[in-house]
């Protein structure tokens, strides 16, 4: 199934987050947080400004990005958890 977001919104799929600390403590599931870092997936065309012009997303497929812990909606395609968040909830784009 593909999925395509509209205006502002942005797929992302969440990283998964580290489930040993530095010092070799393994930390159980249920005290794990979501990680608010993810992979953008999908984006849709851009939110329309009030003059009615569209404004082109500064996100693009591929981009690993930072968003609020409380950001989007959580769904899931084809069994698996994805994140729609609207551009404004996310914080940064992270470059390796």
């Amino acid at each position: 199934m593909k999925v395509t977001p509209l205006h502002d919104r942005v797929l992302v799929k969440r990283l998964e987050e580290t489930t040993k600390t530095a010092g070799g403590i393994i930390i159980p599931d249920t005290a794990k947080e979501k990680p608010s870092e993810g992979i953008v997936e999908a984006v849709g065309n851009g939110f329309r400004a009030e003059d009615g012009k569209i404004v082109p997303m500064s996100v693009k497929v591929g981009d690993k990005v930072l968003f609020g812990k409380w950001s989007g909606t959580e769904i899931k395609i084809n069994g698996e958890e994805r994140l729609i968040v609207k551009e404004a909830d996310i914080l940064a784009i992270v470059e390796e």
